[in-house]
């Protein structure tokens, strides 16, 4: 028979977050990791029901100097079509009635034990946000990575890395013409947190109980409207950066030269042309060694450092006036990306 408590809230977990009097402490969630997506993430509703069709611009009409006396021969744009799907991510939980009787706060228990699965729906989108790929597993989204995936892509800055320790550092620029993150048409987009109240449900050993059912799920997919807003430094080595042999600063300059969005802002016909905001991804380990290198540059180096900035208690590192956001959901053991 199986351990309740692997799977199910447990009497042990109640009293665990419970202090003597029976009210409700603090969950210390020593398992979370930094889930950044959210803090910038542009969300588009799907305009064909699960998924997504972009019309990207592929070529531009031609033009041609004039001569009086002679004609102007006609010319077009030409354009491709891309749809995207999405794909859900889900979770169930149930907890005991006669254990929610011990409470004094029985909606407060149910709250607790709802949040580590709103988490753990977060890390999975955003390691899928960087890694799925349709191809090996349809029932998900594509993802960046299935996206920028060989070096021949100009977007695609190569970090010099051979080994099996590999990682990436990511620059993406939030905005609908841009990348955005996609939920079905007439849905809303986030989780869903689904009361199905009270139900008989089975033991391992085929016995009922009574417990309150909920479910967690949330619709999502990626739309890269303009992939040229977007780069990728790949194949970074991390035993390299580490030890120092890894121009991260050289790389990050290369990549930061290939965004589209950098050009200009400029204003067209009384409006703002919309260039959206871009953000770099990376993992703790290249962050760390990034900040080192900011850190031991001599004062007299013509150097662009880090800088930090303290937003409402919060540290932000920025870089060029981007901001850095740290990610455990880029992984120090990355497949190498190819030349095609």
């Amino acid at each position: 028979m199986a351990t309740i408590g692997n799977d199910y809230l447990s009497l042990i977990d109640l009293y665990k977050r419970e202090n003597k009097f029976g009210n409700l402490t603090p969950v210390i969630e020593a398992l979370n990791i930094l889930n950044p997506l959210g803090e910038d993430a542009v969300y588009v509703e799907c305009n064909q029901g699960k998924e997504h069709l972009n019309t990207i611009r592929t070529g531009l009409p031609a033009v041609t100097w004039g001569k009086l006396y002679q004609g102007i021969p006609n010319s077009k744009s030409t354009t491709a079509q891309v749809t995207d799907t999405t794909g859900f991510v889900e979770g169930r939980s149930q907890v005991d009635e006669r254990l929610l009787r011990l409470s004094k706060n029985p909606g407060a228990v149910r709250m607790s034990e709802a949040q580590p699965f709103l988490e753990s729906i977060a890390q999975d989108v955003q390691t899928n946000f960087f890694y799925s790929d349709t191809a090996t597993t349809p029932e998900r989204f594509k993802g960046l990575g299935a996206r920028y995936n060989v070096r021949t892509n100009p977007n695609v800055v190569h970090g010099g890395g051979a080994g099996s320790d590999n990682t990436s550092i990511w620059f993406v620029t939030w905005g609908e013409r841009q990348t955005s993150l996609l939920y079905p048409e007439g849905t809303a987009a986030g989780v869903d947190r689904i009361d199905r109240g009270s139900q008989q449900v089975a033991d391992d050993d085929g016995n009922y109980y009574f417990a309150k059912v909920e479910e967690f799920r949330q619709h999502i997919g990626v739309s890269t409207g303009d992939w040229r807003f977007n780069s990728r430094i790949c194949n970074i080595d991390v035993s390299d950066a580490v030890a120092g042999s890894v121009d991260l600063y050289g790389l990050m300059t290369s990549a930061y030269y290939k965004l589209q969005g950098r050009k200009n802002r400029k204003i067209q016909n009384g409006g703002m042309i919309s260039q959206g905001r871009t953000v770099i991804y990376m993992n703790t380990t290249i962050l760390e060694v990034l900040d080192r290198l900011a850190t031991n540059a001599g004062s007299s180096d013509n150097f662009i450092r880090l800088k930090t900035t303290e937003i409402e208690g919060r540290e932000i590192k920025t870089w060029r006036g981007l901001p850095i956001r740290e990610t455990d959901g880029l992984i120090n053991a990355e497949a190498l990306v190819p030349a095609t």
